[in-house]
């Protein structure tokens, strides 16, 4: 079988997540939106000028200041600032002049909390404000959001080709892009996130499976560049995040068991060279980091960093396994995996294990199962997992593209309308987390459910705005909410016509021959 394009349904399906996810834009200015800016003002990864702004930001004596992670998501963040700098620029000037020409004007930030109006008022007085967030804003938008519906269209072509059967890989396609983590990490630059999409990346160039019969395909010729490809896309998850060394480890070994089981005419012996070139050389950007920032190749960023309450369990906070914080990991209230996406239960049902009704094969299923408890058990040796408690779902979101392949085998043996019906609930409660977005006080996730289902939807954006004193009514949301659906009701049907045309034309020509 070969891989089945459709234009239509694959371009509807990016452009609607593409929207969906960037209206749902948070201003949260994380920590690697410091080295972003400083890499797209002065090419440094000093971030000196935000010294203080972040409590992950540490200074070293004679070389500067520096986040406590890796630079993949801040070099990424980077590309799209660069592109909008001047008018990012020019904004910030303009606003800086009123401020001039009306210096009483409130610089107050409303919000319950404390850290929240200092952080505010401090980026205010520096004038700073303005240019954080029209940066987060275009790192969401012109990075996370269409990552994220790029994923989705992969997910759809995976699913697609396993199940042979288009409306069930286009209603899990939705249902991983809006039911799931995805969602909720989407709406701001994060490295776990980004972690997840490249190792999904490299792990379908490596599976291809929609080539389960035929020999040859775009890709899949003895000696093609996909090895090379997954490679660099793999190696580039420990840049992001040193937990992407359990998930490279995960793609080696599925690599070199693949590669041995592909036809003659389809494998060489140059295939597994080409991934680990594709490795060395992305993975030589994180010790030209650390040596370029803190003097030596070998020790990372957050070997320099001063001394946390967790740090100093293990080796700057990476311990034993804790029973308590792998618990916590899926289950926590606050924080945990199932909890934060019910529609990830289906993938620990044993039906959804049995071969059966799963749709991917023995190998593809050990892959997952061994990268899923090596990532939970990594998690559970993290203690700064417990710091996830003001963060929501975050550590772990690397395994949902993976635990999400063996969701649709048991939504394809539930009844129609079950399964829609349990999509629909999972997919509001995501929704009502990517909206609400705080886990910290009260019930937890089950919070952001009873305060959307009672106060109304909201935009994580639009509260910034509220409590910054520029936008006093939620018309507004609304407004954007119904312009936001007719446009994806419009793409739905609109771009849905080239496929009608292809099928069109493949069925004259059947009749023809």
């Amino acid at each position: 079988m070969r891989l089945s394009f459709r234009p239509g349904t694959s371009l509807a399906l990016f452009l609607t997540c593409w929207m969906v996810f960037s209206l749902h834009f948070a201003t949260n200015t994380v920590r690697e939106i410091y080295p972003a800016l400083s890499l797209g003002d002065h090419l440094s990864f000093d971030v000196s000028e935000y010294a203080g702004m972040h409590s992950d930001i540490f200074t070293m004596p004679g070389k500067g200041s520096f986040i406590n992670n890796n630079p993949g998501a801040s070099i990424m963040g980077a590309i799209p600032y660069v592109v909008f700098r001047p008018a990012i620029d020019f904004a910030v000037n303009r606003v800086q002049e009123g401020r001039k020409q009306a210096p009483k004007a409130s610089a107050e930030y409303k919000s319950i909390y404390p850290m929240a109006r200092d952080f505010y008022q401090e980026a205010r007085k520096r004038g700073l404000d303005i240019k954080f967030g029209l940066a987060a804003g275009v790192m969401q938008i012109f990075l996370m959001a269409p990552l994220s519906a790029l994923s989705v269209v992969l997910m759809f072509m995976v699913l697609r080709s396993l199940t042979n059967n288009r409306n069930l890989a286009v209603f899990c396609a939705l249902l991983y892009a809006f039911a799931t983590p995805v969602f909720y990490r989407t709406g701001q630059l994060n490295h776990n996130l980004l972690l997840a999409h490249f190792a999904f990346f490299s792990f379908v160039l490596l599976w291809r499976p929609w080539k389960r019969s035929s020999n040859t395909d775009s890709l899949g010729y003895a000696g093609s560049p996909r090895y090379f490809l997954a490679g660099l896309l793999a190696g580039w998850t420990v840049v992001l995040d040193y937990s992407g060394l359990v998930v490279l480890l995960a793609l080696a070994m599925y690599a070199v068991v693949k590669r041995f089981q592909l036809p003659a005419a389809s494998r060489s012996s140059s295939d597994l060279p080409r991934f680990g070139a594709g490795v060395i050389l992305t993975l030589l950007v994180l010790p030209a980091y650390q040596w370029a920032c803190f003097g030596s190749p070998f020790y990372p960023a957050q070997h320099y960093m001063p001394a946390t309450v967790l740090s100093p369990h293990g080796y700057q906070g990476i311990d034993w396994p804790n029973l308590r914080l792998l618990w916590d990991t899926a289950f926590s209230y606050r924080f945990g995996l199932f909890t934060s996406a019910p529609l990830l239960l289906l993938s620990l049902l044993p039906l959804g294990w049995t071969k059966r009704s799963r749709v991917i094969g023995s190998l593809e299923a050990l892959f997952v199962l061994a990268l899923v408890l090596g990532f939970f058990v990594f998690c559970s040796m993290n203690q700064f997992g417990f710091m996830q408690f003001n963060s929501g779902v975050r550590h772990v979101v690397p395994v949902v593209p993976f635990l999400f392949l063996f969701v649709p085998g048991v939504l394809g043996r539930m009844a129609p309308w079950t399964a829609a019906m349990f999509g629909v609930l999972t997919t509001y409660w995501s929704w009502c987390l990517a909206m609400y977005r705080d886990v910290e006080l009260g019930r937890g996730i089950v919070e952001s459910i009873i305060s959307v289902t009672t106060e109304g939807p909201r935009l994580p954006w639009a509260e910034t705005l509220e409590g910054m004193g520029y936008l006093n009514s939620q018309a507004v949301v609304i407004v954007l909410f119904l312009i936001v659906g007719l446009a994806v009701w419009g793409i739905w049907g609109t771009l849905k016509r080239p496929e009608r045309l292809i099928a069109s034309v493949g069925s004259a020509r059947s009749q023809n021959s």
